[in-house]
């Protein structure tokens, strides 16, 4: 058993990571049945239905108020970064779509550095560099760059990822349980993401978006539907061990490169059950976006290391 908190926050993110790839995969195999819009409301309803219905049974309470806005920013965040994410796994491979959402931490970093006013480092401005060629390269080449948005919209997956990491951190360290947390978080993402979802439909789309969804209604496909219950289940157990192992770690960076794990994750699953051929430019994007990002969450993590080394031993003021 492990009993080093850092210890148990790695076990936690990796079986958080491994929950997520999974979750790709079967919500790349639900797009094709599933309209973006739809599949990405029942991705935080039913979650919230599972998770409110148990704290109803345990201990159900409102959230306090000093919980709120982390609350509706987190569920704004996650609402967004799903919905260009799953957009995203209906255009590009399963690989191509997360290695996009991965960029994430890439943004924390960003964010970090601009809502606490501190000057880039060039190790963030050149993995921020590497990142956007890598992204053009992805594309296939730069003349069908401006051809294919879905890659610009993979790319918001991973901006609005690093808002709901960061918001996530913060809550993680709020009065309420990873449970009370993500029930209400998926609750308001849902409902946040109705009107959005309407409102970004192509004109004339409302009555097939409305025939879709009542035709998916009345005819029960219980092979879809078992996808929903494991859908379910890999999206509460993401977010709930993803939130104790923020809990349990005493900053974001030092767990945060661990996140990567998920495309080891999902790399398996699209040699395994996607038949998929990358050319050598989308080899090579791929891995300048991945490198970008890790050695970006490692340079943070180095800093941080060494910031903590020279406070534990800073000498002892002069009694004189």
């Amino acid at each position: 058993m492990l009993q080093n908190p850092s210890q148990r926050a790695v076990g936690f993110m990796l079986s958080s990571t491994l929950s997520l790839s999974i979750t790709g995969v079967l919500t790349k195999f639900l797009a094709n049945d599933i309209a973006a819009g739809n599949l990405t409301i029942l991705r935080f309803l039913l979650p919230a239905t599972v998770l409110m219905l148990f704290l109803l049974v345990t201990s159900f309470r409102v959230p306090p108020k000093d919980m709120r806005k982390i609350l509706v920013f987190r569920a704004f965040s996650i609402g967004a970064c799903q919905l260009c994410f799953i957009y995203a796994l209906g255009k590009l491979s399963l690989v191509e779509s997360v290695v996009l959402f991965g960029t994430g931490p890439l943004f924390i970093t960003l964010f970090e550095r601009v809502i606490f006013r501190i000057k880039l480092s060039y190790v963030t401005v050149c993995s921020l560099l590497l990142t956007s060629i890598g992204v053009v390269l992805l594309a296939g080449d730069i003349s069908g760059f401006s051809a294919k948005p879905e890659v610009f919209i993979g790319l918001l997956s991973g901006v609005f990822n690093a808002g709901s990491q960061l918001s996530l951190h913060k809550a993680s360290k709020g009065s309420m349980s990873g449970i009370e947390n993500n029930a209400w978080t998926f609750l308001l993402a849902g409902i946040v993401m109705l009107p959005i979802v309407m409102v970004t439909l192509p004109s004339g789309s409302y009555e097939a978006w409305r025939l879709n969804t009542l035709s998916w209604g009345t005819a029960i496909n219980w092979q879809i539907v078992m996808m929903l219950v494991m859908l379910t289940a890999t999206v509460i157990n993401t977010q709930t061990c993803r939130y104790k192992a923020y809990q349990l770690a005493p900053t974001n960076s030092q767990i945060a490169p661990l996140i990567y794990t998920n495309l080891v994750f999902t790399a398996v699953w699209q040699f395994s059950l996607f038949d998929v051929v990358f050319t050598h430019n989308q080899v090579i994007g791929l891995l300048l976006i991945i490198c970008a990002n890790v050695i970006c969450t490692l340079f943070t993590q180095f800093n941080f290391d060494r910031k903590l080394r020279n406070t534990n031993h800073k000498p002892p003021l002069s009694s004189n």
